[in-house]
């Protein structure tokens, strides 16, 4: 039996381990740099958590942040080998050992930006993470840019005289127009009765953008599934978004002009309900999010479509389903200290039966054609309480196109051949669902 004398010192010995450990501090083990439109994000994953200091300077803009306890080692160095030229916010990354136990990291910005600093608990594959997102100060509107692109396109040659601007006093989107030399929406005139046929005429024209909103899943830090031959899901659904921006694009609905906007259009981290934000900010007509399945076996297969619940989900799967993907910021990494957490919720939970019918029509027309260029994991549209599904006034589907967990699945997903088939069947989809369900008139001219 030990002594007294043993046990004290024993103990000891675990005391000055444990200063030691304490001394010793946290290791960077890795460091990323995701660039995007929106803003770009720095993330520093450490074994331990990491304490920062941040001070902000104007002349010329950039940002000082001083991490504590940490010793500069070759991973840390990395950071300023993975700046891009074409990063629209950082323009160059300075870091080096300030103290004996403090690292400053020095970003020298293109702007000045609204910078978020702040720490992300271990998840999934990741440890500790230390994030800097670094937002412009004023935000891009998304529907002017639409508007703005289209008009470029539309605009008459230069020797032509442009047309005079007619505008109304309570419309901003007109007042946008006028400013380009675009003229406002007429509606058509209403033929006398007596020229009118015994049936009901074609739907008019509404003369406006129709705006279909794709939602690449996953991005940036969240990778998404990852299929046995390490094909991630978040690289392959936005191959499919791009193709199929192309193709919407380039089409029209009874003569108006589509046009496809993507809620995250690179490798970059959207939370959920910002995805449905952004979505609402260009008064999309409709929001399609596309995914690639994994289960827990490989042998899962087929693809699914899926629609917002208000209640129980339509299956166990689907349940299962939406609590795997609504988990999705928990691994993106959402800044909870921001104030719109409460907003985020109190919208999501603005989902109605008539958003819910017209998605219901949106995902049949979808799993309908997607039916005829794979496998149907169901034959019937699910619902479930997805996060990203729940705008209240668009009709919202989730697309899983196949099970990057299924080996057969995922080397399908990686063909460009089959990519193509998916995009060409998902804008079959689209098209016949406003060829049964024609897009109402809305004040936001083409």
């Amino acid at each position: 039996m030990k002594s007294r004398r043993d046990l004290l010192r024993a103990g000891g010995v675990v005391l000055l381990l444990g200063a030691h450990q304490i001394a010793r501090g946290a290791t960077i083990l890795a460091v990323r740099l995701w660039p995007a439109p929106d803003y770009t994000r720095v993330t520093i994953e450490s074994d331990a958590v990491l304490t920062s200091k941040q001070v902000i300077a104007l002349q010329p803009p950039r940002l000082a942040v001083d991490i504590e306890g940490i010793q500069l080692n070759p991973a840390l160095r990395e950071l300023v080998a993975k700046l891009r030229s074409d990063d629209p916010f950082i323009a160059g990354i300075r870091v080096g050992q300030f103290t004996p136990d403090t690292v400053r990291l020095v970003i020298d910005l293109k702007q000045v930006a609204a910078p978020q600093v702040f720490t992300l608990p271990p998840v999934a594959a990741y440890q500790h993470r230390l994030v800097v997102d670094l937002y412009p100060v004023k935000a891009v509107d998304p529907l002017e840019a639409l508007i703005a692109e289209r008009m470029k396109e539309a605009r008459p040659p230069a020797f032509a005289p442009a047309p005079a601007p007619a505008t109304t006093p309570a419309d901003p989107l007109g007042e946008l127009m006028a400013q380009h030399g675009q003229r406002a929406p007429r509606l058509p005139a209403e033929p006398p009765a007596a020229d009118r046929p015994g049936r009901l005429p074609p739907p008019q024209k509404t003369d406006r953008l129709i705006i279909v909103a794709l939602d690449p899943g996953h991005g940036g830090e969240d990778p998404g599934a990852v299929g046995p031959a390490g094909t991630r899901e978040k690289d392959v659904v936005l191959k499919v978004a791009h193709l199929l921006r192309d193709r919407i694009n380039a089409t029209t609905v009874n003569g108006n002009p589509m046009r496809a906007y993507l809620t995250r259009d690179a490798d970059f981290f959207v939370p959920l309900h910002q995805r449905v934000q952004k979505a609402r900010r260009v008064q999309a007509d409709l929001f399609v999010s596309i995914h690639a399945d994994a289960f827990i076996t490989p042998t899962a297969r087929g693809a699914s479509v899926f629609a917002l619940s208000q209640g129980a989900a339509s299956s166990a799967a689907a349940r299962w389903m939406a609590d795997k993907e609504n988990k999705a910021d928990l691994i993106g990494g959402v800044n909870v200290k921001t104030g719109d957490a409460h907003v985020a919720r109190a919208m999501l939970d603005m989902s109605t039966t008539a958003q819910i019918n017209d998605s219901m029509k949106l995902g049949s027309a979808l799993l309908g054609e997607i039916g005829n260029v794979g496998k149907l994991h169901k034959a019937h549209v699910e619902q479930a309480g997805f996060a990203v599904l729940k705008a209240p006034d668009i009709p919202s589907v989730l697309v899983e196109t196949a099970f990057i967990s299924n080996p057969e699945e995922e080397a399908k997903l990686r063909s460009d051949a089959y990519q193509e088939q998916l995009a060409d069947a998902l804008m079959r989809g689209i098209q016949r669902y406003f060829a049964r369900n024609p897009p109402l008139a809305r004040n936001r001219p083409v």
